[in-house]
């Protein structure tokens, strides 16, 4: 008998993020996991960082592929795509955060959501 791991939606999407932005070499790749706090306004944040805006727009695109080609799924919703300094594709389950360097020192979400359990992930 073969054993199968059961994995919910969320999980496998916050997964299929992290590679689409592997694959485009974002910078310090961080998975918030809110599902234990009270007031979280999704299950996973995946946070990343880009040099440039290209590559912030390289990345979006790269775990939109991805999650479509896993899925079928688009994003609810995008913001930021026209000056790609900050792009969130937001899946519901996941949000995922996308930052040129500076704007994410800026903006600190990390330390907003510091109660999350997080795991950071290595550029492939």
């Amino acid at each position: 008998m073969v054993k199968k791991k059961i994995v919910n939606l969320s999980t496998y999407l916050s997964e299929i993020a992290v590679h689409g932005i592997q694959e485009k070499k974002g910078n310090d790749i961080v998975r918030l996991d809110l599902r234990e706090l009270n007031s979280s306004v999704s299950d996973f944040f995946i946070i990343c960082n880009a040099d440039s805006t290209t590559q912030v727009k390289a990345i979006a695109d790269s775990v939109e592929d991805e999650i479509y080609k896993s899925t079928q799924t688009n994003p609810w919703r995008k913001e930021g795509l026209d000056s790609a300094e900050w792009i969130i594709l937001d899946y519901f389950d996941i949000v995922v955060h996308i930052f040129k360097t500076e704007k994410r020192d800026f903006y600190g979400i990390e330390d907003l959501w510091g109660d999350a359990q997080s795991t950071s992930y290595q550029s492939a």
